[in-house]
């Protein structure tokens, strides 16, 4: 798999060299995995309602063809975009899924938090008393509040055509997290959005940028 670490890029032109890439791969084209960087955009998916865009001061929103509903990208957040042929890796979506959010985990777990999936709410998830405890989350949600005690730290939303991927995965690092509270993240109301620094961790895009980078293609060989 070829890394190519973007930086700071435009995320319209992005998402359209994304699909142009797809588009145009063939079933030799080697898998690569893009690492970028968005000035601040909320992006909703194909299931996306608008009611949970509350309030975007002036931050653009843009329609995208990934799954899932609202979320937002900015600085200080790394977005990976694997750009994968399942049929040649042999794993079909739920698989996929899978080792993306085992990915954050490895990820998360390389700087002292642990990081936990939530059934049926994909993404990654940290307990906010105790970023680094160990234990499983047990237990059924809470109907009223199925995330109590919970935070999101990172983001999935994909999109495959002809068996091959698109779009990703967002992991929050050092963010102005305020635009958060603009939307419902994900669809869900009252979901906390929280990043590295809010849980102690303080490093840098750049650094967790290349650990991301190597957990995601550890996960997607062949």
């Amino acid at each position: 798999m070829l890394i190519k670490t973007l930086g700071r890029v435009d995320y319209a032109a992005t998402l359209d060299a994304m699909r142009a890439f797809t588009e145009t791969r063939g079933p030799e084209t080697p898998d690569e995995l893009w690492l970028c960087e968005f000035d601040p955009v909320y992006t909703q998916g194909l299931a996306g309602q608008a009611d949970n865009v509350l309030d975007p001061q002036g931050i653009p929103v843009m329609q995208t063809n990934r799954g899932g509903q609202v979320t937002y990208h900015g600085p200080g957040q790394v977005v990976a975009y694997p750009l994968v042929d399942l049929k040649r890796l042999g794993i079909f979506v739920k698989e996929y899924v899978f080792r993306l959010e085992t990915a954050v985990i490895q990820t998360l777990a390389g700087v002292g938090v642990t990081g936990h999936r939530v059934a049926g709410a994909p993404g990654i998830y940290v307990r906010l008393d105790d970023p680094g405890a160990h234990a499983a989350l047990t237990g059924p949600a809470d109907p009223v509040d199925p995330f109590r005690g919970l935070g999101k730290v990172a983001a999935l939303g994909i999109k495959i055509s002809r068996h091959c991927t698109y779009h990703g995965v967002a992991l929050n690092v050092a963010m102005d997290l305020k635009p958060f509270l603009g939307i419902h993240p994900c669809g869900y109301a009252g979901l906390r959005t929280v990043d590295l620094g809010t849980l102690g961790v303080f490093t840098d895009w750049a650094t967790v940028a290349q650990r991301f980078g190597e957990r995601l293609a550890a996960q997607l060989q062949p």
